[in-house]
């Protein structure tokens, strides 16, 4: 099981651009969390405690723990942030509550491991999918997936049926789905064309399917 990371917010009761620029002033950002089941609730974060939140290796992933202020927890993931155009800095948070025994949907990185044979004979790797949607447990998310390409020679792929995604982890891929292929020099530009054209169009129907306890636009 992941460790679960540890924040304490403030619980606050206005909401709107002034309010939320005191907030910064302080220090501090605005921040809302929501979830099937829950009443959306706003909060205050100091993002530093946000970043020591944050497992380096799940990013977004992460299931948090926090801590209102009142005596209560609840169970989160980042859902959203916004950030400065140019200075980078936080300017708002979302959350989503989750339940441990309830599936949420995620996106997790893919890392690709081992040189292709088919690269060493003169192949070009080609990687389709970065990321693959999955449903899980909150418990269960995966920091990556790693995808061994060792084996693959040239007009071999990958495929998202290869995949070793865990118990309890269900991906929402087509399992046909190539995720990265060896092509030989000459086909490399009709197939990087072909792979991700249909690469964006899978992703893009998996990312119309709402995710569970998807909220309307956050307040400031």
């Amino acid at each position: 099981m992941p460790e679960i990371g540890k924040l304490s917010v403030e619980l606050r009761t206005q909401t709107g651009k002034g309010p939320a620029r005191r907030a910064r002033a302080r220090g501090v950002v605005p921040g809302v969390c929501y979830g099937r089941g829950t009443k959306p609730f706003t909060i205050t974060v100091d993002p530093d405690a946000l970043a020591e939140a944050l497992d380096p290796s799940r990013g977004q992933n992460t299931l948090i723990e926090v801590s209102l202020g009142d005596g209560t927890t609840r169970k989160v993931l980042l859902r959203d942030v916004q950030k400065h155009p140019l200075s980078g800095l936080l300017l708002h948070a979302d959350f989503m509550v989750v339940d441990e025994g309830t599936e949420v949907r995620v996106t997790v990185p893919v890392a690709l491991t081992g040189k292709p044979e088919g690269v060493k004979l003169g192949g070009i790797l080609h990687q389709a999918f970065h990321s693959l949607r999955v449903a899980c447990r909150p418990t269960s998310i995966p920091a990556k997936f790693e995808v061994d390409v060792s084996s693959l020679l040239v007009g071999q792929a990958v495929h998202v049926s290869d995949v070793k995604f865990g118990e309890g982890v269900r991906p929402l891929a087509d399992l046909r789905e190539a995720i990265a292929s060896v092509v030989a020099p000459k086909e490399e530009k009709t197939e990087v064309e072909a792979t991700a054209a249909a690469a964006t169009a899978a992703e893009a129907a998996a990312g119309a399917v709402p995710a569970a306890g998807a909220a309307p636009g956050a307040p400031g």
